[in-house]
């Protein structure tokens, strides 16, 4: 049952709750959310709901129906997020909206063999590495696995190049070995999917399980076989779907992409997708592992192998490290589609050691500041590319951002700068200009989809005027094109969104992001408003270089590129000249924009993107010549920072 509790409730009245399901043989889970408290109660016994009912301070009581109830939807409505964490002191997530990549040989058959792959799948993109000890196979003269010693290279391997490791446990009596050594996060094979005895022993250990689905399973039994992990004691469950038996023989199994919209309705546990066992083919893994993201799975599992025709195992459902690569450049373009962001290991120890994570040491809050308020699509930029590691803090304007990480009040600060439909947001390449003391330390993409929002009981011939930034007018001018409403602008898309709900008359409307609706007591009139679905925003994130040390990293990935800011003389062939410095150099220029510079009539700066190749990233030497020969062709040069850009891919 789930029990809903009043506001303000007394910790003493809590507690007494709390006491009494644990009492009558129930277990509980508290959950903190943003409008209302919850308990989630699971027991074996029968417990008449009014018997809860009069307590003080419950509000209301709800049955869980379902046969799987700590796995159910009921029981938890939030998605849940696994957490592991690797050597190099980070969190690694799996679930909410994120992308997952689990890759790695189906067995560890030699120290050199598991140490290639797993250089290789962590320099493409792997949160996690999988690797086989204890293999089942068909035929008992198949190749067994190594074992103990498979165990012992698998998690050196890991532990080498930042990566958590997941290997399959067969029985209750290897759990002692895969303990030994320390394993981060333990699978349970399709064969094994109802084996109920070794379930509760794994459950217990209240480690990460990743529990695939059996080939002639359903889904409610896969989540029957979840509550057996649930109810001896973990909260790590990750579902896999890796492909059901049918009539069909032209695969190894038919990969059942529509379990994962399905299993999304019937339970919060995150669901990632085994392509390599589902199909068998190695051409056709990367199609179905891109089409399983696009069903909105939170990872995959990904076979890899540097030789596979020499594989002791599962060789021809291998893919080769060149083509993980390639389906990782793939994965990363379609997360934004899709609204996620994929999970990076940082790229060595020392970037542990990054602002965010000293302020985590003290005990102090990590706050990214932006411009808008609650639901602006700034703070969901912030939360996208912080993975939760920073608390988003509203400022005024564009302005104000750039203030507050300056004075310290905020670390870091997420500003727009341009987009794919509307153009550059000028503001804030002349805020980067004026705020000298302030360098872009990453960047990423967030698709833009709005939607009208109004009050309740507004209609579309009701309203009269409408409150958004002017981006988003823009954005959505042909929407707008078929109504006559005054467009009053606004600081931001959420700010419009609170000036509607405050005014709380039916004549007036918002353009905003759907999610906040909820937030200000609003109904979404019309979604997808916007001229073309291709709508993306380019944010740029800022830390201040006026301390020991410049401006702190917060990327997980190699730079891959650098934003110059230069002005030129006034005369012929000026500009001519800077550029073909960036082609001296082999740099290509993604974007170059210019804006007059204040107090002086006719004169520009001009903005500058180069694309970093993996050649030049290594080499840290190589933008400080460029802006060396800048400086002695320009007027004026500025670096305003070297950085990573999530899902960029040269």
């Amino acid at each position: 049952m789930v029990i809903v509790l009043k506001n303000g409730i007394e910790s003493g009245d809590k507690e007494k709750i709390t006491r009494f399901l644990t009492d009558n043989k129930f277990k509980t889970n508290e959950i903190n959310g943003d409008e209302q408290t919850v308990i989630d109660a699971v027991g074996r016994g029968s417990l008449d709901p009014k018997a809860v009912e009069q307590f003080a301070g419950v509000e209301a009581v709800i049955p869980i129906s379902k046969p799987y109830k700590m796995a159910s939807r009921e029981f938890k409505p939030q998605n849940t997020v696994v957490e592991l964490a690797n050597n190099r002191g980070q969190r690694i997530r799996i679930g909410g909206q994120r992308i997952a990549a689990i890759a790695g040989p189906s067995a560890v058959e030699n120290r050199d063999q598991i140490f290639a792959i797993a250089k290789s799948v962590a320099a493409s993109g792997a949160c996690m590495l999988f690797g086989g000890a204890y293999k089942t196979r068909t035929s008992p003269y198949s190749f067994q696995g190594l074992g103990e010693e498979g165990i012992a290279l698998l998690k050196e391997a890991g532990d080498a190049f930042g990566l958590p490791v997941l290997t399959e446990v067969k029985s209750a009596e290897q759990l002692c070995v895969l303990e030994k050594y320390g394993v981060d996060a333990y699978q349970i094979g399709s064969k094994n999917m109802q084996d109920f005895d070794l379930l509760k022993a794994v459950g217990k250990l209240n480690k990460p399980v990743v529990l695939k689905r059996g080939y002639a399973c359903t889904l409610e039994e896969l989540l029957m076989s979840a509550e057996y992990l649930l109810s001896a004691g973990t909260d790590k469950v990750i579902l896999c779907e890796r492909g059901i038996r049918t009539f069909e023989k032209a695969t190894h199994n038919t990969l059942d992409l529509s379990s994962i919209p399905v299993l999304r309705g019937m339970t919060h546990l995150p669901v990632i997708v085994d392509p390599s066992h589902a199909v068998g083919l190695r051409d056709k893994i990367s199609p179905m592992a891109l089409a399983a993201i696009a069903a909105g799975a939170d990872g995959v599992v990904i076979e890899v192998h540097n030789e596979p025709g020499k594989a002791l195992s599962d060789g021809p459902l291998s893919l080769l490290p060149e083509m993980f690569d390639k389906l990782m450049h793939d994965i990363e373009a379609l997360a934004p589609v899709v609204g996620k962001s994929v999970v990076h290991i940082r790229s060595d120890i020392s970037s542990s050691k990054n602002a965010a994570d000293g302020a985590k040491a003290a005990g102090t809050a990590v706050y990214c500041a932006y411009s808008g308020k609650k639901g602006a699509y700034a703070e969901q930029a912030v939360e996208r590319y912080f993975d939760g590691e920073a608390q988003a803090l509203s400022c005024e304007s564009f302005r104000d951002v750039f203030k507050a990480v300056l004075s310290g009040k905020a670390g870091y600060g997420m500003i727009p700068i341009e987009n794919s439909l509307a153009g550059s947001v000028y503001q804030n390449y002349d805020n980067l200009s004026d705020f000298e003391d302030v360098s872009i330390i990453g960047a990423m993409h967030l698709r833009i989809q709005h939607a009208l929002l109004a009050v309740k009981g507004a209609t579309l011939s009701s309203i009269k005027k409408v409150y958004s930034h002017p981006q988003a007018f823009a954005q959505s001018s042909k929407f707008l094109s078929e109504h006559k409403w005054e467009k009053i602008d606004a600081v931001s898309t959420a700010t419009g969104a609170k000036m509607v709900s405050d005014y709380g008359t039916k004549d007036n409307a918002a353009i905003a992001s759907a999610v906040t609706a909820k937030y200000y007591n609003l109904e979404v009139l019309q979604e997808d408003i916007q001229n073309d679905p291709r709508d993306y925003t380019r944010f740029v994130v800022i830390a201040a270089n006026n301390k020991v040390g410049g401006a702190p990293s917060h990327s997980c990935k190699a730079p891959n590129m650098a934003t110059f800011m230069f002005s030129t003389e006034n005369r012929s062939g000026a500009l001519y000249e800077c550029l073909g410095i960036f082609e001296k150099h082999g740099l290509s220029l993604s974007r170059l924009e210019s804006r007059p510079i204040s107090g002086q009539p006719w004169h520009y700066w001009f903005y500058a993107d180069a694309e970093l190749s993996a050649e030049k990233q290594q080499n840290a030497q190589y933008v400080e010549t460029v802006l060396s020969e800048l400086k002695d062709t320009a007027e004026e040069v500025r670096l305003l920072g070297i950085y990573s850009e999530a899902g960029y891919s040269i």
